[in-house]
This record gives C-alpha cells, structure tokens and sequence, in this order.
C-alpha cells in the first residue's frame, strides 16, 4: 500500500488502482467552489477511483458523495480513504458499471468525472497503470460521454460537472457533440488547461 497527500486528506492506493495525480487537486478544488453556490443536494463522482477528487470537493462542505466505480479495488480504497479522513458517514460507493449505477430521479448539485481518456491502441504506453482504469476505447472517450450523459440526466437544476479529459482535442470533441445535443441539454461552460490534462465544465 502506497500513501500520499491531496487536498489535505490522508489518501491510499496500490498497483490495482490508478494512482492519484497531484495537478487533479484542481478539479476538487473547482467543485468545492461551486458547491459553496450551488442548490441544495449531495455531489456524485463518476470513475471514482479511490475517491480522493469527490472527498476533496466535499471535505470543507456537509454535503453527502456518492461514488460510482466497477473496480473492487476501487471500493476497497475509497471506502478505507473515506473512514480515514472522519467522512466515511457521508458515502455512498456503488460497485456498478456507470449507466447502472444510478436511479431514474436521483439528482445531483455537482457531478466530478475522471474517466479514463487514453485510447485502447495507446495503453501500452502507460505500463504503470492499470488498463481497465485508462482504456478509454478508439478515440479515449468513450467513458467521458457516457459520463456527459449521466450528467445532462442527473444534475440538479443550476449544477455543474466538471469532467476531466487528456487533452484540448478531446474538449472540443466533447463541446462539439454537446452543442449537437437537443435543446435543454448540458452544454460546455467552461474549459481550463493544465499540463497534464484538461477539465470541462457542463451546465444546463
């Protein structure tokens, strides 16, 4: 078992999991932001992980997480993360494929995402990491839509998603399909640009 420091929580990890990137703390970050202004209602994280970017965006709030990943693994660490830093009272992990995981009615203040976004022909290259949690399909994005979709059927009214994708190519593909999207759907807000990736902000 591996150990590190993100957004001031006490986070741990092995081989089996994708290991926590320090740049995002910025994604936390962004979501504890918004929540301060947000409606009322509890934060979903998608790709979880071992949930530190969910902990970290509700740890200075009252607000509840649920945490959705299909690693064991996964939930394993989470769940370990979670009691470590006194929150473990407001989790809920769901050991569940994405389009499975959640209710018809169940809505959400604000949805972090961090799909994988490599794609399948160029895992190889990431020997470090675990396939299941990097393999994003032909183009990386086959995850990050599914993740748009959850977010255009479960954000609150006024939320936000901020999904977190490998480059700016891929932003503008995800803005570009969301703007061919039916009226009322969530569009791209925002977009911010780091060194070793790119989150997209989503609003209705």
């Amino acid at each position: 078992m591996r150990h590190l420091t993100f957004c001031g929580l006490a986070i741990s990890f092995d081989e089996r999991v994708l290991e926590p990137r320090p740049w995002t703390e910025a994604q936390s970050a962004w979501a504890a932001e918004l929540l301060a202004e947000a409606a009322p209602g509890p934060v979903l994280e998608l790709c979880a992980g071992v949930g530190h970017i969910g902990l970290g965006a509700v740890r200075d709030s009252d607000r509840r997480l649920v945490m959705v990943d299909v690693n064991p693994a996964a939930e394993e660490f989470a769940r370990h993360n979670a009691a470590a830093n006194g929150l473990q009272e407001r989790i809920d992990f769901r050991l569940a494929r994405l389009d499975e995981a959640l209710a018809e009615g169940e809505r959400f203040a604000v949805v972090v995402a961090d799909p994988p976004w490599v794609r399948s022909a160029d895992t190889s290259r990431f020997p470090e990491d675990p396939v299941l949690a990097i393999d994003g399909g032909d183009d990386g994005l086959d995850l990050a839509r599914t993740c748009v979709d959850l977010m255009d059927r479960h954000l609150a009214d006024g939320g936000s998603g901020l999904l977190q994708l490998g480059t700016t190519a891929q932003a503008e593909t995800i803005a570009a399909e969301a703007a061919r999207r039916p009226e009322g759907s969530v569009r791209v807000a925002e977009t911010r640009v780091f060194d070793r990736g790119v989150l997209v902000r989503l609003a209705r």
